[in-house]
């Protein structure tokens, strides 16, 4: 049996949201699938390659937030390189490139 990947989060990069309760359990039980290898479709999870390869958007609905999780899949880990209340239709793509490039060259030394 495969063990679980870990969830890298990129510190001082990612701020624990003010979810709900419930917003935070459905965030812990995807995030916990996504360790597991399961592979999430719409409506919870969507490709962002516009952001890199293996990248996504995991969604949360809370009320009347929409929070926005982008992480990429990584053969040793889930990294996520973002959390966010989704408030217009563009995502911030230039900012997780960014941090996805530092934690790569963080990572290669």
């Amino acid at each position: 049996m495969e063990e679980d990947k870990p969830l890298i989060w990129l510190h001082g990069e990612v701020k624990t949201p003010p979810m709900s309760q419930e917003a935070r359990i459905e965030t812990g039980f995807l995030l916990r699938k996504l360790q597991q290898g399961d592979n999430l479709e719409m409506p919870h999870s969507r490709p962002m390659q516009s952001i890199g390869k293996y990248c996504h958007e995991l969604r949360i609905p809370d009320g009347d937030k929409n929070w926005r999780i982008i992480y990429r899949i990584d053969e040793d880990g889930i990294i996520i390189v973002e959390v966010f209340n989704k408030t217009t239709r563009a995502t911030p793509k230039k900012v997780s490139k960014k941090r996805l490039t530092k934690y790569d060259c963080d990572t290669e030394e």
